[in-house]
């Protein structure tokens, strides 16, 4: 593990993979989890590519309890795009899953001169009423769940909490069945959440899509249910460079369901 100081943070990193001759792949966990998550992963993409995965501002290593304002989907757009200007490699490509996605999207939107291509694996987030007509504003349902979660982390109930949060994305039931070390990655970063549910996290819009202009892969679990799918292919009907990909028989968590396959798709997409 490395470090990258900025934004009067010490950003963690790993850094994997000898081929100095491309372009790095960054990598950007969603919520809950760290650089750890793409580990199931760095085996195939390191064959070809080297790897910079980050842990953003308050998730593992760090143990954080929660307080303070420093936790927000600007803040750590901030971070990501400070430690791509720090790394002083040129363009990179830029790789974000569910959050992570959304904080990727909004990086290309404010700072494309740092990217390469861009790749979101099912970026989180809500659509505004340009991309969807079903739009009717008001309170988000999702949001409500999320902090019924944080509410019980907070209280001192991690494992209910994140029941709550892990079985509002993938179905109910899904926590008990979590393997082991998935389980302890997410106890790990369970008090980030307490700082989500204050995210202010903007809703994607036509313009925003329309502004993203390097080649941008999407990619979506075939058997993913819910709002995730929607966001997705509202954005890449708009995103004017961009392909879908589908991951047969795979949930949110694709990449981890199929590592092989997920990363098969995305270096098609960056040797393309």
């Amino acid at each position: 593990m490395q470090s990258l100081h900025v934004n009067g943070y010490d950003m963690p990193y790993l850094d994997v993979g000898e081929d100095r001759n491309r372009p790095p792949l960054v990598c950007v966990h969603g919520s809950l989890n760290d650089f750890r998550v793409w580990g199931c992963v760095l085996g195939p993409l390191t064959q070809r590519h080297r790897v910079i995965a980050v842990s953003l501002r308050h998730f593992f290593p760090e143990k954080w309890d929660g307080v303070g304002d420093t936790y927000s989907i600007a803040q750590h757009t901030s971070d990501v795009i400070a430690f791509i200007d720090k790394l002083d490699l040129g363009p990179v490509d830029l790789m974000g899953h569910s959050r992570g996605g959304h904080i990727c999207f909004r990086v290309a939107q404010q700072r494309p001169d740092l990217l390469r291509r861009l790749i979101l694996a099912e970026p989180g987030g809500e659509l505004d009423a340009s991309l969807d007509p079903d739009y009717v504003g008001g309170p988000s349902p999702l949001l409500a769940r999320f902090t019924a979660s944080a509410e019980k982390i907070a209280a001192g109930d991690v494992d209910g909490g994140l029941a709550v949060f892990v079985d509002t994305l993938e179905g109910p039931g899904t926590w008990p069945r979590l393997p082991a070390m998935v389980k302890q990655n997410l106890r790990d970063n369970a008090y980030t959440l307490i700082g989500q549910v204050r995210d202010n996290r903007p809703p994607f819009s036509r313009a925003d899509a329309e502004a993203i202009k390097m080649p941008t892969l999407f990619i979506l679990g075939a058997r993913t249910k819910g709002l995730l799918p929607k966001v997705l292919h509202a954005l890449a009907a708009h995103v004017p460079y961009s392909k879908t990909a589908i991951i047969p028989n795979a949930t949110h968590p694709m990449f981890e369901q199929a590592p092989q396959k997920y990363s098969e798709v995305v270096l098609d997409f960056l040797a393309s």
